[in-house]
């Protein structure tokens, strides 16, 4: 991007009608969305570059590209803000993988998941009719019933049709994989629920697998050009477009810093939140922020390549993503004892393989790998051999084909980005306690006890992940309560 620093004017002068605190996704799309509705907007992000978890960087050797955070996209084109934008008129462009996920097993077995159902089907043997069947039902309705999925809890527009899903997605995802009796269908929902980030026997977790599985066969699990930073760049750029302001290098420390307006929109946690607002908040708002959870969090490691990760298997030589923790009572116990706080030394792990789609990534003939798998919240050991051990299980030789590796753990991902908690991704555990009730139970979630100050971050419904839907139902909400302009449900 272009150069992003304003000159920010000094207090007693009213610049902007709002301001937005932090440039993660939902930051952006809160910012734009004011923008549109033609206000004047000032975005501040303390890094020196806008993006928040969708930065990417050279972050092992020169000319070896790695997503800082997020990487393989599922809702990127599913969120219905995002499709409204034209992001491709600002460089934004996405791959396609040959297969979106690959999740092999011992013996030589693996389940694949394309973007076609009767692919996808037709390789899970006789668990085959039973996915067709099931997963054609749910694509009639997930389309229909995106912007309730993807909003704060509130009449939906289908109410019978919610309900339907309902009775798939509540569910934990450990009795919806009584569905399948073969080894390949058990394990591929495994890895499809476990994206959840927390136990599989949690009311609601097959929600999450559900979701995954009906973005890969309406859109794609795709991957941005370039890297996850592009998304951030091309959001930017737009928002520039329209008038829009930002100021990078700024790590707000308390509101009284900013210069005067009308709406503060904060794409922090609940704690952030606190800290930087609370002399603005109540006393009983305050209280109940402090009983927010935080869930499991993440052990990461990027790698550069010499080749590509040599799995024994084409499909999974072949997929974006790969899930690795074998069968579905290895996942499940891993992410109990996760959920639980204790340690494993068999992870779920989750690998990306970007370069062998985007050959922006790396050198010619050189390759980069992406890999993480969940810890409890703020455990710091290394998991380092760990996720190798588990690559090497279903790719013997990987480690000799590593040049060079980045490490971070949860408290490395916490000090790049305060809204990782304890290495927290999503911004809050997401069990149905905490699904809608996001960061406090309220009739609007995205609004604070202080006057005129907002939350957007992926703490508010419906959550985490690159799709930017809690920064425009805040920004929706702050139009209606301080500006007073009339917004349709949508």
């Amino acid at each position: 991007m272009a150069d992003t620093r304003v000159d920010i004017p000094g207090v007693g002068t009213p610049e902007y009608d709002a301001i937005v605190v932090g440039s993660g996704p939902n930051g952006l799309a809160a910012a734009i969305t004011l923008q549109e509705s033609g206000l004047s907007v000032l975005l501040i992000e303390g890094k020196e570059t806008i993006g928040g978890g969708m930065r990417t960087a050279e972050l092992t050797l020169p000319g070896y590209r790695h997503d800082i955070c997020s990487a393989v996209h599922p809702m990127a084109l599913m969120s219905p803000f995002f499709a409204k934008l034209p992001l491709a008129d600002f460089g934004l462009t996405f791959v396609q993988p040959t297969h979106d996920a690959a999740h092999p097993l011992d013996g030589g077995r693996v389940a694949v998941l394309d973007q076609s159902v009767e692919s996808t089907a037709a390789q899970l043997g006789a668990d085959g009719s039973t996915y067709r069947k099931w997963m054609s039902n749910l694509l009639e309705s997930v389309p229909k019933l995106l912007p309730d999925l993807l909003g704060p809890l509130q009449w939906p527009a289908e109410p019978f049709r919610l309900a339907g899903f309902g009775l798939a997605a509540l569910p934990p995802a450990t009795w919806t994989a009584t569905k399948f009796k073969t080894a390949e269908g058990r394990a591929l929902w495994a890895g499809m629920a476990a994206h959840s980030i927390q136990p599989l026997d949690n009311i609601a977790t097959s929600a999450f697998g559900i979701m995954l599985m009906a973005a890969a066969h309406i859109k794609g699990w795709v991957i941005p050009v370039g890297g996850s930073q592009s998304i951030a760049d091309a959001l930017g750029a737009y928002f520039q477009s329209l008038g829009g302001k930002i100021q990078t290098g700024w790590m707000v420390g308390s509101l009284n810093e900013l210069p005067p307006a009308k709406a503060v929109l904060m794409d922090v946690t609940p704690r952030q939140l606190v800290r930087i607002a609370g002399d603005r908040l109540s006393t009983s708002y305050k209280r109940r922020l402090e009983t927010y959870r935080q869930g499991p969090g993440i052990f990461k490691v990027d790698w550069a390549l010499d080749e590509p990760i040599p799995f024994q298997r084409e499909e999974c030589r072949s997929a974006g993503t790969v899930h690795l923790g074998n069968t579905f009572e290895e996942i499940v116990q891993y992410e109990r004892n996760v959920g639980n706080g204790k340690r494993g030394e068999k992870p779920f792990a989750l690998v990306a393989q970007q370069s062998l789609f985007d050959k922006t990534r790396a050198p010619e003939g050189k390759h980069t790998a992406w890999a993480y798998c969940h810890v409890p919240n703020g455990d710091d050991r290394d998991m380092t051999d760990a996720l190798e051990s588990q690559i090497e299980r279903y790719a013997p030789g990987f480690r000799d084909v590593i040049k060079a590796k980045h490490i971070t753990n949860a408290s490395a991902l916490e000090q790049y980005n305060p809204n990782y908690i304890g290495g927290d991704i999503n911004g809050g555990i997401q069990d149905i306690w905490q699904l809608y009730s996001r960061p406090v139970l309220s009739i609007s979630p995205y609004r604070t006890s202080g006057r005129d100050i907002y939350i957007c971050s992926s703490s508010t419904p419906p959550g985490g992940g690159v799709h930017g839907m809690c920064g425009y139902h805040a920004a929706r909400q702050a139009l209606k309560d301080v500006f007073k302009v009339e917004v349709k449900k949508g």
